[in-house]
């Protein structure tokens, strides 16, 4: 794995923590389900809140832990419900707004990523983008630099930024780690692996 990245390397850096999904295959409310004595969402809520990035969005719904108190702004995703897509546009345009120079998009219903993690994208990431990849599978974690805004806040349906990331470089990160709670027994897995 790659060194830690410097704080210097976090400059400019916004966080888009997309926290907006519907939970349909979990049977709602997933992200404030108790896994290891919290809410879902904050495993991988505090462990981004603790990183130095220049700017931290949080893509929320109606059932999300209160992530304003970790130091997120808050972006209510409209409508309620959207597909993916529209949260990732969402976030990624508050950061634009912001002047960022570039995006880390995290979900919140991955919390086993480690921060060693996102310190080994970001010290690897040469300003275009850079993702995960876990099994075969490219997925987020990732980083996009501003070249990508324009297409990512133009994204519809719920693919979000995968079709952006064809062709990306990738930080592997362990499958077990890379867990994305969607069912009940993920969150059971999950509550194994903490």
């Amino acid at each position: 794995m790659s060194p830690p990245a410097t704080d210097e390397s976090f400059a400019g850096l916004a966080l888009v923590l997309l926290a907006g999904g519907q939970s349909a295959r979990f049977g709602g409310a997933k992200l404030v389900a108790p896994l290891g004595g919290k809410q879902l969402a904050l495993h991988a809520a505090e462990r981004l809140a603790a990183l130095p990035f220049a700017a931290r969005y949080a893509v929320v719904g109606p059932d999300v832990p209160n992530l304003a108190a970790l130091g997120y702004t808050c972006v209510p995703l409209t409508p309620p419900g959207a597909p993916q897509a529209r949260s990732l546009a969402l976030g990624v345009a508050a950061a634009q707004a912001a002047g960022a120079r570039a995006v880390l998009v995290a979900l919140a219903d991955m919390p086993l990523v480690p921060a060693a993690h996102i310190h080994a994208l970001v010290s690897r990431f040469d300003g275009d983008r850079i993702a995960t990849e876990a099994d075969g599978v490219i997925m987020p974690p990732a980083l996009f630099g501003a070249a990508h805004f324009a297409a990512l806040t133009a994204l519809d349906g719920d693919r979000g930024g995968a079709v952006r990331l064809k062709g990306a470089p990738t930080v592997s990160l362990d499958p077990q780690l890379a867990l994305d709670v969607d069912r009940p027994e993920d969150l059971a897995r999950a509550e194994a692996l903490l």
